[in-house]
C-alpha cells in the first residue's frame, strides 16, 4: 500500500531579510514561531503576476508553506511553496517614522538568532513590538527596543540572571549600584571601569518582568528608567555581537541628521548686534 503524503502544516512567519537569487527569484529569511530563523527559496516571486510579491513584505505576519531543500542553493535552503496574509489584525502597518526601528529588530534577530532555533516566546514579544512601534511616539519607540533586546538576550541564554551577582549569586540590594558586562554578568559597581550603573532596584525590576514573561510590565520597567538602560544595553548588544556598530544605527543616525532642521546661530551678547 502506498503511503499517503503528509501535507506541510504552515508556520506562522515573518520576513526578517530579502536577497536576489535570480531575475525571477528570491532567498528570503524568515523568522518563524516553530522553527525558529528559516532561510527559504521563493521561485519566480519577483515576477509581475507572482502573488507573492504582495505578501513577502517586512513587517507583515504571514502563513508560510515550505518544502524540501531547494535546488541550486545551499544546503540549509528550502523550498517556499506558499505564503499567504495571516490576517490583518495580525499585520500592523508601520508608518514611516517606525520602519527604522523594525529594521533594527530584524538586524538584530538575522545577527543573534541562529537557524533552527525555536523561541515562541520571542516570535510572540516581536509581533507584539510591531504593533507597539506602529502606534507609539519616539519616546514609545525607545521603550519597544530596550524591551526587545532584553527578551532577545533572555531568549538566546546571553542575559544574566538581574536579580543576583552573577559571580557570588549574591541577591542585589536594591539601593546598591551595580553593572551589567557582557563578559561578566552584574558585578558589584566598580569606579574604576568604565561601564555605566544601574541601581539595584532597576535590575530587580526588569528581572521581575522577564519572569514573568510580561511585556507590557517590561515595558514599564524599561519607560522609567530608560536613560539610565540605554547605554548599558548598548553595550551589552555590541559585545554579544562583536561588532561596533548595527548598519540600521548608523542608517538611522545619518538619516536623523540630513532632515533636522538646521541650527540657528545663537544671539551675540547684548551691546554686540550689529
Amino acid at each position: 500500500m502506498a503511503t499517503s503524503r503528509r501535507a506541510a502544516v504552515p508556520l506562522d512567519a515573518y520576513v526578517l531579510h530579502r536577497y536576489d537569487w535570480s531575475e525571477t527569484s528570491l532567498i528570503l529569511d524568515l523568522f518563524t514561531r516553530a522553527r525558529g530563523r528559516v532561510t527559504v527559496a521563493a521561485k519566480g516571486a519577483k515576477r509581475p503576476y507572482s502573488q507573492l510579491r504582495s505578501v513577502l513584505l517586512p513587517f507583515q505576519r504571514v502563513s508560510a508553506t515550505i518544502g524540501k531543500q531547494a535546488e541550486d542553493a545551499q544546503a540549509d535552503v528550502v523550498t517556499l511553496r506558499g505564503a499567504e496574509w495571516a490576517g490583518l489584525d495580525a499585520t500592523p502597518v508601520l508608518p514611516p517614522a517606525r520602519l527604522f526601528a523594525g529594521f533594527y529588530l530584524n538586524e538584530l534577530l538575522m545577527k543573534l538568532l541562529a537557524r533552527g532555533d525555536a523561541h515562541p516566546a520571542l516570535f510572540d514579544g516581536y509581533a507584539a513590538t510591531l504593533r507597539s512601534l506602529a502606534t507609539s511616539d519616539d519616546f514609545g519607540e525607545q521603550i519597544g527596543l530596550r524591551a526587545f533586546e532584553l527578551l532577545l538576550l533572555k531568549a538566546i541564554g546571553l542575559l544574566p540572571e538581574l536579580d543576583r551577582v552573577t559571580a557570588t549569586q549574591q541577591r542585589l540590594d536594591g539601593d546598591a549600584p551595580y553593572q551589567l558586562l557582557g563578559d561578566r554578568g552584574v558585578v558589584d559597581a566598580d569606579p574604576v571601569l568604565p561601564a555605566a550603573r544601574l541601581p539595584g532596584q532597576d535590575l530587580l525590576a526588569l528581572d521581575a518582568a522577564l519572569r514573568d514573561n510580561d511585556l507590557r510590565a517590561l515595558h514599564v520597567a524599561c519607560a522609567t528608567r530608560l536613560d539610565r538602560l540605554k547605554p548599558v544595553l548598548r553595550a551589552l548588544v555590541h559585545y554579544h555581537l562583536g561588532s561596533p556598530a548595527l548598519r540600521t544605527r548608523d542608517v538611522m543616525r545619518d538619516a536623523r541628521r540630513l532632515t533636522a532642521p538646521p541650527l540657528l546661530p545663537s544671539p551675540p551678547p547684548e551691546g554686540e548686534l550689529g
